[in-house]
């Protein structure tokens, strides 16, 4: 079955296709968010470093779908980009011990948290939830590939990093993290059931930075390329 979906900005409609069978669509069940995890990612937005993962979520709908470009709302004057490791949790469960966590992932993939920074500041100083600027659509960018840690020489140690045309802007690694996955998948599994297919994106490092129409974003694991993305 094939879905025909228009995307409407600003009297210009973009058209693309995409098939109901596509499995990293439809097997996603939520997409979790952890904010403020690399202490310099803190510092450079002002903000303090938590005790306690920091979560939030973003519908199914804010999957960018493979191969279409981003479009920058015209309701924000500052779209910024957020460069993340993303583990896919691939059993049922809730109250995870911390020591059981590694039995709920296989594999890791990237993604991209886009932002609407101005959005998020009037938010964060009005007390506010931060989905308006997080959970729009098109917000989540998610690496097709997915890969087994199996194939990590140092799982515990996973370097990533983003090039915005071709120049690297961010670049982290696992070990980086405040809270480890372990730690994340205990804590959220306190509050909320943990299912299969679900995404926990697990913050990103220091060098968050605005996108302009004409960008293009390239995501890497190590050396391997997990994504690229046009910005309009």
């Amino acid at each position: 079955m094939i879905l025909h979906i228009e995307l409407k900005r600003e009297n210009h409609f973009s058209p693309f296709r995409l098939s109901c069978s596509r499995l990293e669509i439809l097997s996603i069940m939520k997409i979790i968010c952890i904010g403020r995890n690399y202490s310099e990612h803190a510092k450079e937005l002002g903000n303090k470093i938590p005790d306690v993962p920091v979560f939030f979520c973003k519908p199914d709908s804010a999957v960018l779908p493979k191969g279409t470009p981003f479009f920058i709302p015209d309701w924000s004057a500052n779209i910024q980009f957020e460069v993340e490791l993303v583990y896919r949790i691939h059993r049922l469960g809730k109250n995870i011990e911390y020591r059981f966590a590694p039995r709920y992932y296989a594999e890791v993939g990237l993604g991209i948290d886009f932002t609407a920074r101005d959005i998020q500041e009037r938010q964060k100083r009005n007390g506010l939830p931060w989905e308006l600027a997080k959970a729009f659509d098109g917000s989540a960018v998610i690496s097709q590939e997915f890969i087994s840690l199996e194939d990590i020489s140092d799982r515990t140690n996973i370097r990533f990093s983003l090039k915005k045309n071709n120049q690297t802007v961010q670049s982290g690694h696992s070990a980086g993290m405040i809270f480890s996955i372990d730690r994340i998948i205990e804590y959220i599994s306190k509050y909320m059931t943990l299912k299969m297919g679900d995404l926990i994106f697990t913050g990103t490092p220091a060098g968050v930075g605005p996108v302009a129409v004409g960008v293009v974003l390239e995501g890497y694991i190590e050396e391997k390329k997990m994504f690229r993305v046009n910005i309009r």
